[in-house]
């Protein structure tokens, strides 16, 4: 069959064949599952009853005019703060360990290693870090002369329960951006440190003229999962705190399973599902605005 075909007709049923599959499985597990939930956003579906009833989009203007729900958002600010901050640490670590630093390797395994524990065991590990009475953090406090720190509930503290969560994605996740910006340092070619440091370019100079600038595909790239993994927090509140104290570290995906599962209420949890599909395009649009902003056109 293929010896009468022409190279070029071949080439193209061999790549059309490798695609089918994969394309089959994105439509199967992807595409379809989201164009379900978009039908979904508009009835009012229990999620088990044969019947959905159609509301149009009375399910959009509950979450529109409903400010509780977008008031979740608010609490999702710590893991953004923190998220930004755990970008700037790791981008540091980076260039430490991209220089010629003795046993640099042993400590990029060490930063590395929280990123493949199991969310849901770092979550109760902390659980233990952050205990009011008999957790290590206030132990360590209280042994260094903190005594009115050592009593601090940071789990339980309406101020402080968003920050003390944040932090622990801060401690497994650090390691995995330091990782992509150290293949991204690789990337950049050894010449043009070699010609900066030629003209006498210093540190501060070299890594903010050369460095930063020939990574900014990749910070820009890092500061969109960022936002988006804060706008999508879910399992260190549930995990930790169930939203507690009084719904102070409630999260916007926790309340969209809440509505879905707890409230039965599916129609609903899908319009909120879309909303936040959407927040997430804005955000990616109002990104590559601003950081393209300057660059080359």
């Amino acid at each position: 069959m293929f010896g009468t075909l022409s190279y070029n007709k071949q080439k193209m049923i061999i790549i059309i064949s490798f695609l089918t599959i994969p394309l089959l499985l994105l439509a199967t597990f992807t595409y379809y599952p989201a164009l379900k939930l978009v039908y979904y956003s508009f009835t009012n579906w229990d999620g088990y009853s044969p019947e959905k009833p159609w509301v149009g989009l009375d399910n959009y203007r509950e979450v529109f005019g409903n400010p509780d729900i977008f008031k979740v958002f608010t609490h999702n600010f710590a893991y953004f703060v923190m998220g930004i901050v755990q970008n700037i640490v790791a981008i540091y670590f980076a260039v430490v360990l991209s220089s010629r630093l003795r046993g640099k390797n042993a400590f990029r395994i060490m930063l590395f290693l929280p990123y493949i524990m199991n969310g849901v065991a770092v979550a109760f590990m902390f659980g233990y870090v952050f205990d009011t009475t008999n957790g290590s953090l206030n132990l360590f406090l209280n042994s260094i002369g903190l005594t009115g720190l050592s009593q601090t509930s940071w789990l339980g503290t309406e101020g402080l329960v968003n920050y003390s969560l944040a932090s622990t994605g801060f401690w497994r996740f650090m390691g995995y951006n330091m990782v992509i910006y150290i293949a991204s340092l690789q990337a950049i070619p050894k010449d043009i440190y070699e010609a900066a440091k030629i003209d006498g370019a210093g540190s501060f100079q070299t890594l903010w003229r050369i460095t930063l600038p020939n990574m900014k595909p990749v910070i820009q790239l890092n500061l969109f999962l960022t936002v988006t993994g804060a706008l999508e927090v879910f399992d260190l509140p549930f995990v930790l705190t169930k939203g507690g104290p009084a719904g102070a570290s409630e999260t916007y995906v926790q309340k969209v399973v809440d509505t879905a599962f707890a409230f039965n209420n599916y129609g609903l949890a899908s319009a909120m599902s879309i909303i936040l599909l959407f927040f997430v395009v804005i955000v990616l649009l109002v990104q590559q605005l601003v950081l393209s902003r300057g660059g080359d056109k």
